[in-house]
């Protein structure tokens, strides 16, 4: 009994452990929509007072609002028919909003290895931070 009890119970806590809540889900589709180039997808992620922190990489620097569109379409304009291999993803909730981080090599012309810090507020993209971190490529 005391093993089935201990089966369950693990059972239990792998599946919590591997279902991802709705901000990692939010961040999964959005580095999918990065790799494709959607910039319109992209960009229509961020509420109206969002902030990009990219840091590294020729697009170093502090976008807002329509910087932000511009910064995204560049980039696909760089790097276009991206994979993505998304990596560490972790989210943190609560009522007040959710904060995920993940690991992810984007791959195409050249691999941008980004350490990706995305808050979410009532759904939404409120600030995001695309660390370049060349350790990830390696």
């Amino acid at each position: 009994m005391k093993t089935l009890l201990a089966t369950a119970a693990m059972a239990v806590i792998t599946t919590t452990a591997a279902h991802a809540g709705p901000a990692a889900d939010m961040a999964q589709a959005r580095i999918a929509s990065i790799a494709k180039g959607d910039t319109p997808t992209v960009a229509g992620a961020y509420n109206d007072g969002a902030t990009l922190h990219w840091v590294g990489g020729p697009l170093d620097g502090t976008y807002k609002g329509s910087e932000i569109k511009a910064v995204w379409e560049k980039f696909a304009k760089a790097q276009p028919n991206l994979t993505a291999n998304v990596m560490d993803v972790s989210e943190a909730m609560n009522p007040k909003g959710a904060t995920v981080t993940a690991n992810v090599v984007f791959a195409g012309k050249d691999k941008i290895p980004v350490r990706y810090v995305m808050l979410f507020r009532d759904g939404k993209l409120v600030d995001e931070i695309w660390q370049v971190d060349p350790a990830l490529a390696k």
